[in-house]
């Protein structure tokens, strides 16, 4: 079977830097001294069993303020997708040694959250509720901000006259989705100041894939259900391209099935999936036979 490997893929920026930094924080850690990360690190199970073979331990607490009534001592480590200021003020509060590991790209919506609210905005936000991201950036300003989830809510939004506002929104959405809810705000409220805060990395990774899905039989996504940038990457080529995608978290999820009378596959990556899953992935795929071409 033909793979066609989309470039870029995998690992962004952010995810290798918080790895980077979880990784040396567990290595150098004093003896009996207790490292323990707030929520998965990045969205990717693999990733965070290897974080625990270097000594950093998981709470998985979807509210991170109660969370840390599970650390009662030590370094914790606050994930790539950002923290409300709020839990670092208690984590140090507390007497835990706090260390940041968030995305340099969600530091900067942190930043512009906090301009804009400074500055009198009160800002809608566009991200998907429950996830860790929007949780951190509401958190910079609650009583100045409104998350968004769909486009339907967008006609429910009612401001005083007068309110300035703005919008930003959650780095790993879809970019075409998140266009059509920041037209929907600028359509009701004109002067709305647009900030689009898709990362790079995100925006090019969904563009690759929705252009190389026009050119094979279908795509697989190799990402973990937890990661909303590989479940967007499936969503963006189904939406967008037309084709079948997949989402597997590894080898042993692919279903040869899948690729009846298929002759191309799409491979592609969530960004924070390990390149070694990805590689058996294809290496798998490209074991399969080529279907028979057609009797006439």
């Amino acid at each position: 079977m033909e793979v066609v490997r989309i470039t870029p893929r995998g690992y962004c920026h952010g995810v290798v830097e918080a790895i980077r930094i979880a990784k040396r924080v567990g290595t150098e850690r004093a003896e009996g001294e207790q490292v323990t990360m707030l929520g998965y690190l990045v969205h990717n199970e693999h990733v965070t069993r290897e974080l625990e073979e270097h000594g950093v331990a998981l709470v998985d607490a979807p509210d991170r303020m109660k969370g840390l009534d599970q650390i009662e001592s030590g370094t914790v480590v606050f994930t790539a997708h950002g923290i409300s200021p709020l839990v670092v003020e208690e984590a140090k509060r507390r007497g835990l040694n706090v260390v940041d590991a968030t995305c340099s790209d969600v530091t900067r919506t942190h930043d512009l959250v906090r301009r804009l609210t400074d500055e009198g905005y009160h800002v809608v936000y566009i991200g998907k509720r429950g996830h860790p991201e929007p949780a951190g950036a509401l958190g910079v300003a609650p009583d100045a901000t409104t998350l968004v989830e769909r486009i339907e809510e967008v006609d429910e939004l009612d401001f005083p006259d007068g309110t300035r506002l703005a919008v930003t929104c959650q780095t790993t959405l879809s970019m075409w989705d998140t266009k059509v809810i920041i037209d929907r705000l600028v359509e009701r409220f004109p002067d709305i100041a647009v900030h689009n805060e898709i990362c790079l990395a995100t925006q090019q990774r969904q563009e690759a894939a929705v252009l190389a899905a026009t050119d094979v039989d279908c795509v697989v996504v190799v990402g973990s259900r937890r990661s909303s940038n590989s479940l967007r990457l499936v969503q963006v080529v189904e939406e967008r391209a037309g084709k079948p995608a997949f989402l597997v978290d590894t080898a042993a999820d692919v279903q040869a099935e899948w690729f009846a009378g298929m002759h191309r596959i799409g491979v592609t990556a969530g960004a924070s999936t390990p390149t070694q899953l990805t590689r058996e992935v294809i290496a798998l795929i490209e074991a399969l036979p080529q279907p028979a071409a057609a009797t006439v």
